[in-house]
């Protein structure tokens, strides 16, 4: 028993590891065929983490991708596919943003307020998705990808002066007004930068995700029904409902994850916000396999290509070069997965065998005996 789950575990290790190290091979033999420094990028890319506040942008930007990733993750582990997180995070903290700016409440009130819009918004957009599916079988990828179109003209109708936004004193932009101190959630000094309070708020998300998923009974019907829907429904799990639910929850936990720049930089939203987070989150957790911890390493690795993208293009490189490689990682995953799938299957095989055939020569033994 314990070699089986030595060996299962040196297989889930074998994905990431693989897929990084494929990664990181092909963004080289780019470098080289560009007639670039093929290793000079990279050492750019580490001496930058000696700075405090790249270390503080790093950490920041990896709460933000924890959610997105942890978004993904519940609809993976239902065996759903939610590519709607970047449309359901960004409707989310456009409208707790209009909220947050529109009332003035003491301060954990207020805060709280903005937390439960952002998680309502997020389910409401994304439980749409999860009706369609239930109710008339469309499928959840198709129903995301075309609800993230219609959140993107949303949000750009409703930050107009004339519906929910403002206009910036002397510019162009649309901003949906600040919010009040009050609405600001504390962050941690860190020699001169700070690291936003809300981001240690997700990575508390993350233990509350193993927790739930492998602690409760509700977790057990979310992963059997993942696992096989008809088996579920055999053992008296209401499949259907469990589809909608991690819809809801999914998108929920997509509301929360631009909650930490929200709550801790901006304090308002504009359409300069971030986008393609939630695709970003989408690698994440397949780099991460939906655990917690290897979501956290993702994100981690993630941010850190994102942050130090700058300092290699001052230093004339492109900064491509980081969306390269993190273009490379997702084929990589999906290639070094199979690969470690198929082997993992074989080896299960061949250890059957060898028990078959070890209780074989024993049945013998004793016969002659």
């Amino acid at each position: 028993m314990k070699k089986f789950d030595k060996d299962r575990l040196l297989l889930g290790l074998a994905g990431p590891v693989l897929a990084l190290v494929v990664a990181f091979l092909l963004t080289t033999v780019v470098l080289v065929l560009s007639d670039l420094d093929p290793f000079e990028p990279y050492q750019l890319m580490v001496e930058q983490i000696e700075f405090t506040d790249v270390q503080v942008l790093v950490l920041n930007q990896t709460g933000t991708y924890y959610l997105a990733a942890l978004a993904v993750a519940i609809g993976f582990r239902m065996n759903l596919f939610n590519i709607g997180v970047d449309g359901q995070y960004r409707l989310a903290v456009m409208l707790a943003a209009v909220v947050g700016a529109s009332v003035e409440l003491p301060g954990p009130l207020h805060i709280l307020l903005i937390v439960l819009v952002a998680m309502g918004v997020g389910a409401f957009w994304a439980g749409i998705a999860g009706v369609l599916k239930t109710t008339r079988g469309v499928s959840e990828v198709v129903s995301t990808i075309m609800l993230n179109a219609i959140a993107t003209s949303l949000i750009a109708w409703m930050i107009l002066p004339a519906n929910l936004g403002e206009q910036v004193k002397g510019s162009n932009e649309f901003t949906t007004g600040e919010i009040p101190e009050s609405g600001w959630f504390p962050g941690v000094d860190f020699d001169g930068s700070t690291i936003y309070g809300f981001t240690f708020v997700a990575f508390a998300m993350g233990i509350v995700y193993w927790f739930v998923l492998n602690r409760t009974r509700f977790g057990f019907d979310l992963r059997a029904s993942g696992a096989s829907q008809s088996a579920a429904q055999a053992s008296g799990v209401d499949a259907k409902k469990m589809v909608l639910t991690a819809m809801l929850i999914s998108g929920a936990v997509a509301g929360l994850a631009g909650l930490p720049l929200l709550l801790g930089s901006t304090h308002t939203y504009s359409l300069s916000f971030p986008v393609g987070v939630g695709f970003t989150g989408i690698t994440i957790a397949l780099l991460g396999r939906n655990s917690p911890v290897g979501i956290f390493f993702a994100a981690l690795l993630i941010a850190f290509l994102d942050k130090t993208a700058e300092g290699i293009g001052i230093a004339g490189y492109p900064k491509e070069i980081a969306l390269i490689m993190q273009g490379l990682i997702v084929i990589s995953v999906v290639v070094s997965y199979e690969l470690v799938r198929q082997y993992g299957l074989r080896r299960q095989q061949q250890k059957v065998g060898e028990e078959l055939a070890a209780q074989a020569r024993k049945n013998k033994e004793e016969v002659a005996l």
